[in-house]
């Protein structure tokens, strides 16, 4: 259990004694920051939930407390402590305000209650945001430019992160794309409304739906499109293949090259085969299908290795083999031969048939001690009969 000497920092027998400075480190200032990343030009943002987590300093009070925001030196006021207290009684207390640099905030007021909310464990807190833009020239700078305008332009959270320059164009195309789609929709709907309604006029008809804006369009595109498609890669455990590159980086590629540019894919599984050949055929199959129920972005692959082994390892071979999970059949056979083996394996978006089968192979069957030579058949149209 934590101490109240961890929050305040002073000690519960002695309250003058105080933690060694040379542990205590500031918070950032506001100031330093604002200098480093040119970030002079500010737009209002209005009332927001922030994590407190994101809060790394205060515009003025930056030497008051530690980087965790506890006090430094001396024992807390006692406004500080009626914040406390009321916020564990639950009482609502105004937004801090908040001035915001990229994805860190500052605290212009309310620095008590930061550090009150920080020390109960809360994990947001209600500000109001003034965000001062950066306008170095720098990559994440660019980068962070431009999501940001994307954001404004859409109405759509902060979480649709890109690391390649322009693409951020590629998504406001779908989105537009989309957005003609749905006033088209909604204009044959309000046609067949029309024409059934040809001698009767009745209080449900009359009644006009509010007309579709650009960021309703976004919220539609994001919650039937983007994010069902973001899912389905995840599936495919694509992104860890890619360490420098995000979820979203990897929508984009996937997206751009399946629905605008119709470019087969030379890697995978065949995108066609899963994902219908337009976004909005892809829009109306997910919206009739849960989050569970997606597919998969895997494949299965059954290939048949014929295998020739010295004499006096094979059966100590055949239960190596039989350990595999991706091994579903042995068979000892006389011939050329000693061992026939049916493999099944599986692969994910971006890798080959060839690329997997063969890391198999050598890695896992032709290392055995006692394996002479192998060879692969990889079946093309096959028949089962049921059993």
């Amino acid at each position: 259990m934590k101490k109240l000497s961890d929050f305040f920092g002073f000690s519960s027998r002695d309250n003058t004694q105080t933690r060694d400075c040379n542990d205590i480190k500031d918070i950032t200032s506001f100031e330093n920051t604002q200098k480093k990343e040119c970030a002079f030009d500010s737009r209002e943002r209005g009332v927001q939930t922030v994590k407190l987590s994101q809060i790394a300093g205060s515009v003025g009070r930056y030497q008051d407390f530690d980087e965790q925001f506890r006090f430094k030196s001396q024992v807390p006021s006692e406004r500080f402590t009626s914040i406390l207290e009321a916020m564990r009684c639950g009482t609502v207390l105004p937004p801090v305000k908040l001035y915001q640099i990229k994805d860190e905030y500052y605290v212009l007021d309310g620095n008590h209650r930061v550090a009150a909310a920080k020390k109960l464990h809360h994990d947001e807190i209600l500000a109001t945001i003034i965000e001062f833009i950066p306008s170095r020239e720098t990559l994440d700078n660019v980068l962070y430019n431009e999501m940001m305008d994307f954001c404004d332009r859409t109405g759509l959270p902060r979480s649709i992160k890109l690391t390649e320059v322009g693409q951020y164009d590629n998504l406001l195309e779908q989105i537009d794309e989309h957005y003609t789609y749905l006033k088209n929709l909604a204009s044959t709907a309000k046609n067949e409304i029309s024409n059934n309604a040809l001698t009767s006029y009745s209080t449900s008809s009359s009644k006009v739906s509010p007309p579709l804006t650009f960021a309703a369009a976004a919220r539609d595109w994001y919650r039937s499109i983007y994010q069902p498609l973001c899912s389905i890669i995840k599936r495919g455990n694509i992104v860890e293949t890619f360490s420098n590159r995000t979820l979203a980086d990897l929508y984009v590629y996937i997206s751009v090259g399946h629905w605008k540019r119709k470019r087969p894919a030379h890697y995978g599984i065949g995108l066609g085969k899963m994902i219908p050949a337009s976004m909005e055929e892809f829009r109306d199959e997910m919206t009739e299908l849960n989050e569970i129920e997606y597919p998969e972005m895997k494949q299965s692959i059954t290939v048949f290795v014929l295998m020739t082994v010295r004499a006096k390892n094979e059966y100590k071979i055949i239960e190596k083999l039989f350990e595999l999970d991706e091994i579903v059949e042995i068979h000892s056979v006389h011939g050329d031969v000693d061992l026939l083996v049916k493999v099944r394996l599986s692969r994910d978006l971006l890798s080959s048939d060839a690329e997997v089968i063969s890391n198999f192979v050598h890695e896992k069957m032709r290392q055995l001690n006692g394996v002479v030579s192998s060879k692969t058949l990889i079946p093309g149209l096959s028949r089962i009969k049921p059993v």
